[in-house]
């Protein structure tokens, strides 16, 4: 007598609290109760014979058997998802979040090359701000995202490190006496947090006097001569100088950029593979 085959899902259930690390996480992503979800578990692993969480009251881990598992049952799904894509016709979805300090001239590029993996997918991209995007992540409205590195969080994976540097427009002049004035990106940006403290541990006055929306506002800013920004050289029209040997200003860090996905395989998932390659060529200094 052959075995009964994997409910699709329970296998559903077990990657969403596997991903999330929770049983209400999972069921609110799932649009149904916590209980529902305990009990598709249970189901799973009395058809596989062996547990695949390790539970307390306050703790919840995969067990050697649901790590296992976890890569063997997102293929699972994916082969399932594209073969009913496949048969309906429907065109796959790639939701894609990329950081305003990382999305550079580059973009349409690095879109292009996605599109030529994979002309029939639909792709949407979505420019904002690290901790929004990340944010959206979590809720699951992205797919992907490329974003700066964020405190508190180390579950992405490293794409490259960029170095930034204080830019400036060639005519600029800092008055003597003044407090240099610094264009900035608006709340929340780690970059701009980063820059105040430097300055504020040299002993060097400051103030804002530009706060852009995105990078293209601040760059634009910088060129009109209203002040300086830190910004990666890729971000900065052609001729922004760097200001910050002359002013002997603080050394600003490389700063790494990160790949949070859900994706694995299929044509999204080439489709991001293509993104990331190209990405990693760009963002070289």
């Amino acid at each position: 007598m052959s075995e009964p085959p994997l409910d699709l899902d329970a296998v559903r259930a077990f990657i969403r609290i596997a991903e999330l690390g929770s049983f209400t996480r999972a069921a609110e992503a799932l649009q149904t109760t916590q209980g529902a979800v305990s009990l598709k578990l249970q189901r799973l692993e009395k058809r596989l014979g062996c547990r695949l969480l390790e539970r307390t009251p306050r703790h919840l881990e995969l067990s050697p058997r649901g790590a296992s598992f976890l890569d063997q049952a997102r293929d699972l799904l994916a082969m399932h998802d594209r073969a009913l894509a496949g048969f309906a016709g429907a065109r796959q979805r790639l939701a894609i979040g990329i950081s305003d300090h990382v999305a550079g001239p580059e973009l349409p590029a690095l879109i292009a090359r996605m599109n030529a993996q994979d002309p029939d997918l639909l792709i949407e991209i979505r420019i904002g701000s690290s901790v929004e995007l990340l944010q959206r992540f979590d809720r699951r409205e992205l797919d992907t995202v490329i974003v700066r590195l964020h405190a508190g969080r180390n579950d992405g994976a490293l794409l490259a490190e960029e170095q930034f540097r204080w830019f400036a427009a060639p005519h600029w002049q800092h008055r003597p006496g003044e407090p240099l004035p610094l264009a900035t990106m608006a709340e929340p940006c780690g970059v701009r947090v980063l820059a105040g403290q430097l300055l504020d541990e040299a002993g060097i006055a400051w103030t804002e006097v530009f706060v852009g929306g995105g990078v293209t506002a601040v760059a634009a800013a910088v060129m009109a001569g209203i002040g300086i920004s830190a910004l990666a050289p890729r971000m900065l029209p052609f001729g922004a100088i760097d200001i910050g040997p002359r002013l002997r200003l603080p050394a600003l860090p490389r700063l790494p950029v990160l790949l949070h996905t859900r994706l694995r395989g299929g044509k999204p998932g080439a489709a991001l593979a293509a993104l990331a390659a190209a990405f990693r060529n760009v963002a070289r200094d």
